[in-house]
């Protein structure tokens, strides 16, 4: 299966390369004026499409008591449903709930969730993860909560097999619609994560993001990597995001920007020197996907460079699976 995924990445790789020199290259170099770059609310606006595209839609009533709700990958959704509330008063009647599940870092990329961790001096690292969800529980348009938990039976055949060192994280977005993980620290032990039987069982104290997920290691030196994106792209209307060679259910983010150099940078000094991965460019284009992919080897103060010809368009659909196949 590893070789023939990698037989795969080469030829996307590959057909990524023709396609840019075909193209892109001469339309570019020949045009005599800037290309029309993707303005903030198109790049968040695709971004929110892949959500809503990985979003799945479930309905029930207030008063079925607990209920088992089956997702588009196999994870089991146990909710009791009189533990839900709203303004702390008990609900009655129908109930909706949203859902998203992401295992691959295709889906994590176009949604923009990224798996990186707080560290307990604040700097943050690459996760791995054994999934990522959300959950979401409202009635006419108003989010609800639960005094129980909500309990999840995830197979850990989908990202790769059973992984005793996961613990359960919740995921915090800022400002900057970015997404970062803490650790769950629930003092009674209610919450958390086990594995049994090649099954995750995640017990979540509240709606929200939530992920199963342990740091990435690696041994070897660590350094700052920055990358510049093309003119006329920045924090606002681009992203730049880092996929580890070997790691199939886990993607770094480039999340800080200096707007002076025009520098994407992860800015805690955390890549591995030696680091075998690919950096990707992502932005939006006439509502598809912007891209470009280098191959690179991490070497000390790293500083990759992504020019517009570099850069060609793909739909969703054909994006996750050009990132899904990266080795």
């Amino acid at each position: 299966m590893k070789i023939l995924k990698t037989v795969l990445a080469s030829l996307c790789i590959t057909a990524f390369t023709l396609f840019t020199s075909c193209d892109t290259d001469d339309k570019f170099e020949n045009s005599t004026t800037d290309p029309i770059v993707a303005t903030a609310a198109a790049f968040k606006n695709i971004k929110l499409q892949a959500l809503e595209n990985q979003t799945q839609y479930f309905q029930f009533d207030a008063n079925d008591g607990n209920i088992s709700l089956t997702s588009n990958n196999g994870v089991q959704i146990n909710i009791n449903t009189n533990c839900l509330t709203l303004n702390g008063n008990a609900t009655t009647g129908t109930i909706d709930l949203e859902y998203v599940e992401l295992f691959e870092k295709g889906n994590m990329l176009t949604t923009n969730k990224p798996t990186m961790g707080t560290l307990p001096n604040g700097d943050k690292a690459l996760l791995i993860s054994g999934g990522e969800f959300f959950i979401e529980a409202t009635q006419n348009g108003q989010v609800l909560d639960t005094s129980c938990n909500i309990q999840l039976v995830v197979p850990s055949s989908l990202t790769g097999g059973a992984d005793n060192a996961m613990t359960l994280w919740e995921g915090n977005i800022d400002l900057d619609d970015n997404l970062t993980w803490d650790e769950n620290e629930d003092p009674t032990g209610q919450d958390g994560v086990f594995v049994e039987g090649g099954e995750y069982y995640a017990f979540l104290g509240q709606f929200g993001w939530s992920n199963i997920d342990r740091f990435y290691n690696d041994p070897r030196p660590k350094t700052l990597i920055q990358a510049q994106a093309p003119l006329g792209y920045n924090f606002d209307n681009s992203a730049i995001y880092l996929s580890y060679d070997g790691e199939d259910t886990g993607l770094a983010q480039l999340d800080t920007y200096d707007e002076n150099l025009n520098l994407f940078s992860e800015h805690y000094g955390q890549i591995p020197i030696g680091l075998e991965c690919h950096v990707i460019f992502a932005t939006e284009d006439n509502g598809v996907w912007r891209y470009a992919v280098k191959q690179v080897t991490i070497v000390d103060n790293h500083i990759i460079t992504f020019n517009y010809n570099e850069t060609t368009t793909a739909t969703e659909a054909q994006f996750i699976n050009i990132i899904n196949a990266l080795p």
